[in-house]
């Protein structure tokens, strides 16, 4: 059983008729609604919660872009993982907050 992850996501929308960050806040909707915890970045987005909950949100994010108007996309993915314990943002930025 994988422990609670991070998984960062990049799309990069293309479209002749849409300016991307269009696509791009069709996107963050989704993850907004999908109940993840997540936090909205300049250049991602990171999620936290078990991976094939994440797993699905990246899924439909990428079939919500195409639908609301990319013909291509790329989408980067981080996936940090700890084998012996769950891992929390709060755990890598509280010395920053």
């Amino acid at each position: 059983m994988l422990h609670t992850v991070n998984v960062a996501l990049q799309v990069l929308p293309s479209s002749e008729t849409k300016h991307p960050y269009e696509i791009v806040d069709k996107a963050i909707e989704i993850i907004k609604s999908s109940g993840v915890k997540y936090r909205v970045c300049p250049f991602e987005t990171v999620m936290e919660g078990d991976y094939d909950s994440i797993m699905e949100v990246v899924k439909k994010v990428q079939l919500e872009c195409l639908n609301h108007g990319a013909e291509t996309m790329i989408s980067f993915l981080k996936i940090q993982v700890n084998k012996n314990q769950d891992l929390h943002f709060e755990d890598k930025t509280r010395k920053h907050d």
